[in-house]
């Protein structure tokens, strides 16, 4: 008889997997989005400035541009809490309708444009062109005031 393992000792299969290195690399991703996480700034909408302007009124609809000229509609009330507005994502061709559903039927209700002051004029001009054409009476530009 021969000493020499058979074929079936000498090949073994591995069947286990082993998780340590997976579970090192996750919690490697997982702390670096922890302290990323807080640097990421939300879009913030950098407006022009003026020496004085109005101050807005307490029911309002804002169309907010940002430099990527994504369009938000937001809506607040009187009746709203603070931070309690509804926001949507809207595109160019559906905002005048929003807006429009969004007054209800109360013409009374202004419809202010906050556009980054990093955007073409045209988009603003266009924006506010369909806004009419579409029967919104009142709109307005929103500008921070200097101080």
């Amino acid at each position: 008889m021969s000493s020499a393992p058979s074929r079936s000792t000498r090949r073994r299969s591995m069947s286990d997997i082993n998780m340590v290195p997976f579970i090192d690399v996750m919690l490697v991703l997982l702390i670096i989005f922890m302290v990323t996480a807080p640097l990421m700034a939300p879009s913030v909408i950098d407006i022009p400035s003026v020496g004085k302007a109005a101050a807005a009124p307490d029911q309002v609809i804002t169309i907010e541009i940002d430099k990527k000229l994504k369009i938000m509609v937001k809506s607040r009330s009187a009746s709203d809490k603070p931070g309690a507005d509804v926001k949507q994502s809207a595109t160019m061709d559906n905002v005048a309708a929003m807006a429009l559903q969004l007054q209800a039927g109360n013409a009374a209700t202004p419809v202010v444009i906050s556009a980054d002051k990093q955007i073409a004029y045209e988009h603003v001009v266009k924006l506010m062109d369909s806004l009419q054409r579409a029967g919104v009476q009142r709109v307005g530009l929103s500008v921070q005031l200097v101080e």
